[in-house]
């Protein structure tokens, strides 16, 4: 199109057409690759130590064999219980005796113990591919481990 189509002329003179330009600017999503993300358990095992609580019970019977009013009540003598048995005897009258009694000692023993445990972590695997049309040099599979 030349100078002279761009313009126009009417009666009372010349009439000049004026052009402009516009920008239009605007983004598209190109994709450039994407990740696949794979979790793997590692399965380990570590020795484990701990102490274990034992009690143990020993329990020594004292002869008594005298008669009582009523009966003994339950006691503690120098950390040992002291628990009473009873038993009625006929005689021409009757009489409670105080057979025995219990002395039970309680001894707490700690014991190392050692047992192997299985024990698992996960680990994630990425590899990147990339489209055709954006092809990266470094196709390589990330690794992101937990630290061991």
């Amino acid at each position: 199109m030349g100078e002279r189509d761009r313009m126009d002329s009417d009666e009372d003179g010349q009439r000049i057409a004026l052009v402009e330009e516009r920008l239009e600017v605007g983004t598209r999503e190109i994709e450039r690759g994407r990740v696949q993300i794979r979790t793997k358990v590692d399965t380990r095992e570590e020795l484990v130590e701990t102490a274990l609580r034992q009690d143990e019970v020993q329990v020594d019977r004292v002869p008594i064999d005298r008669p009582v009013e009523t009966v003994p009540v339950v006691r503690e003598e120098d950390g040992v219980l002291i628990v009473p048995i009873m038993e009625e005897r006929l005689v021409v009258t009757k009489q409670l005796f105080l057979k025995e009694e219990l002395r039970i000692r309680t001894r707490t023993r700690v014991e190392a113990v050692r047992q192997p445990v299985l024990l698992r972590s996960e680990r994630a695997e990425v590899t990147r591919t990339h489209t055709p049309d954006h092809r990266n040099t470094d196709d390589a599979t990330e690794e992101s481990t937990d630290g061991r």
